[in-house]
C-alpha cells in the first residue's frame, strides 16, 4: 500500500509539473526533422529568452498525445504535411488560437476558418516531365494526366500518400466527385508501373525512359539538384507548374497546432507567431527549399530560378473537406493495385 501511494504521488506530481506554466518554455512535438528547425528555434530563444524542448518523430507522435491525454508535455506540434493537421484536429489533439501576429503573417487561405491550424510553408505538387520527349511541357494541366496521349507514360507514388490525396481532393472541389473519378481512372489507366516509391524515385524513372512525367512536390527537385548522386535525375526533367492559364497550381503546406492540453499556451503562441515572421520565414525557405507562406518573404535563389507561377486560391479548408472523399475514390478505381 505504501510503495502503490508513493506511485501515486510520483503520478500526481508529474501532472502537476506538466501542466504548471513554466514562463520560460515551450514544448515541441515535431514531425519536421531537427535540422530544419534547431537553426530557427535558436532564433527563437536568442530573441524571447523562451526555451525550447523539442521530441522528433517520423510516425507515432499523433498516438503518442493521445496516450499522455490531458497530462501531454506537448505545447505546439510542427507537422510536415497538411494531412498531420487535419489529423490532430480531428481527433479533438488541438485547441484554437487567435493571432494578430499570425493573421497579418499567413493569408486567410493557409488558416484554419476557426484557428485550430496555420501553415508556416509552402509546396506545389508538381508534374515532372522529360526533357527528351515531352514537348510543350509548361501548358501541362492536371486534368491531361489523363489523357490518351500519355498511355503507358506516367509514374507516381501511391494514391493514398497525403501529397496526392489533397491534389485528389482539390480536384474534387473544383470538378466535382464523378468528374474526378472519370479522371483517376484515366490517370490510372496511363501507368506505366504500379505506384511505388517516394516523389524522388519517379523522377529517377523518368531519366531512366521507363515513363515520360510524374507527380512530384516542389521541394524535391531543389534537393535533387544539390545531391551528386541525384543531380542528372533532375537535369533530365522540367519542374512544371500545372494549369497555369486557368485555377493555377496545387498547394501543399506544413504547419503548426497549439496541442489541446498545451500547459504553456502563451508560449506557444509567441513560437507560431515567430515561425511566421520574415526572420524564421526566410531560414526555412533556405533551408528546406520549400516556399515562405508569408507574402513579404522570397524564395531562395535556386527556388526563385525555377521561375514564378500562378498557385491555386483555393483556401485549404476547403480541400479538407474532400479528403475522406478522395481516400474512398482511391479505394474505388483500386489505384494502386
Amino acid at each position: 500500500m505504501k510503495k502503490l501511494a508513493m506511485i501515486l504521488l510520483g503520478l500526481s506530481t508529474f501532472g502537476a509539473t506538466a501542466h504548471s506554466d513554466h514562463s520560460d518554455t515551450v514544448n515541441i512535438y515535431s514531425f519536421r526533422q531537427s535540422f530544419l528547425i534547431d537553426p530557427i528555434l535558436e532564433k527563437f530563444t536568442q530573441q524571447t529568452g523562451i526555451k525550447t524542448k523539442v521530441v522528433f518523430a517520423k510516425k507515432g507522435l499523433v498516438e503518442r498525445i493521445k496516450r499522455e491525454g490531458k497530462y501531454s508535455p506537448a505545447d505546439v506540434v510542427l507537422t510536415s504535411n497538411f494531412s498531420k493537421l487535419l489529423q490532430l484536429e480531428d481527433e479533438g489533439l488541438t485547441q484554437p488560437f487567435q493571432s494578430a501576429a499570425v493573421n497579418k503573417n499567413v493569408p486567410a487561405q493557409y488558416r484554419d476558418d476557426n484557428g485550430h491550424w496555420v501553415a508556416l510553408t509552402k509546396r506545389v505538387r508538381n508534374i515532372y516531365a522529360s526533357k527528351q520527349n515531352v514537348s510543350e511541357p509548361t501548358a501541362l494541366t492536371y486534368e491531361q494526366l489523363a489523357d490518351e496521349s500519355f498511355k503507358g507514360k506516367i509514374c507516381t507514388r501511391s494514391g493514398k500518400h497525403p501529397y496526392n490525396l489533397g491534389l485528389i481532393a482539390s480536384m474534387i472541389a473544383h470538378k466535382g466527385e464523378q468528374q474526378t473519378e472519370t479522371w483517376l481512372k484515366g490517370v490510372k489507366e496511363n501507368l506505366a508501373r504500379k505506384p511505388q516509391g517516394n516523389d524522388r524515385a519517379q523522377v529517377k524513372a523518368i531519366k531512366e525512359g521507363l515513363c515520360d512525367v510524374s507527380l512530384g512536390n516542389s521541394y524535391y527537385f531543389g534537393k535533387m539538384l544539390t545531391n551528386d548522386d541525384q543531380k542528372p535525375w533532375a537535369e533530365a526533367v522540367h519542374i512544371v507548374y500545372p494549369n497555369q492559364n486557368d485555377r493555377g497550381a496545387h498547394i501543399n503546406v506544413s504547419g503548426a497546432v497549439i496541442a489541446k492540453h498545451a500547459p504553456n499556451k502563451e508560449n506557444a503562441k509567441k513560437l507560431i507567431a515567430f515561425l511566421a515572421s520574415e526572420k524564421a520565414q526566410q531560414a526555412y525557405a533556405s533551408v528546406n527549399m520549400e516556399y515562405p507562406v508569408n507574402p513579404k518573404v522570397t524564395p531562395s535563389k535556386l527556388v526563385a530560378s525555377w521561375g514564378e507561377f500562378k498557385e491555386d486560391p483555393l483556401p485549404l479548408s476547403e480541400v479538407a473537406k474532400y479528403r475522406t472523399a478522395a481516400l474512398k475514390l482511391v479505394d474505388k478505381v483500386k489505384f494502386d493495385l
